[in-house]
């Protein structure tokens, strides 16, 4: 187990532990600031594994297809308590989840084919623009004109989710007719 890969699992480890902080109010009025911080620290580690993965030849066909599966762990377990907190319209969290249930069918039909399918460029974009879009909901600082800013974000990262979608289909549409 590489540090890359225990990075990732880490982030795994952080998942319970941010929502329960999130949800709960354990620490009262700094609650939401301390699952920020983890959440923040969370997502670090996954700008932090690819990156020494990539520098120190890392990569396992483990992280590979845990890194992802991290990520989608995490954004969409914050996004599924904001939605139930009312702070994220259920439709946002709804078209970003079936994109990763998409995504991670395809993932499990290349690897019954002996295929590993790592992450694009375009899936790193919407991980970046959710995570960010997440802490900014998270904070809910209500000085103009980041309520606005907060807003956008959440459109920008439903956008660039439908694009993720339709650029890996296309770019991974071999898969499909391999498992045939």
């Amino acid at each position: 187990m590489n540090l890359p890969n225990k990075l990732t699992v880490m982030r795994v480890i952080l998942v319970p532990v941010f929502v329960a902080v999130l949800l709960t109010n354990c620490f009262q009025d700094t609650s939401k600031w301390v699952a920020l911080a983890i959440f923040i620290i969370a997502s670090l580690t996954d700008l932090l594994d690819g990156k020494i993965a990539r520098k120190y030849n890392l990569v396992t066909n483990f992280g590979k297809f845990m890194d992802p599966l991290a990520d989608k762990m995490l954004v969409c377990s914050a996004l599924i308590c904001l939605t139930a907190m009312g702070k994220i319209p259920a439709w946002m969290v709804i078209v970003i989840v079936v994109r990763d249930f998409v995504i991670s069918g395809f993932r499990l039909v290349a690897a019954e084919t002996g295929v590993v399918i790592a992450a694009n460029y375009w899936g790193k974009f919407k991980t970046a623009s959710q995570m960010v879009m997440i802490c900014l909901v998270i904070a809910d600082i209500q000085i103009a004109p980041l309520p606005l800013i907060t807003v956008a974000f959440q459109y920008i990262a439903v956008i660039l989710t439908i694009i993720s979608l339709v650029v890996y289909i296309a770019d991974n549409k071999d898969v499909m007719k391999d498992a045939d």
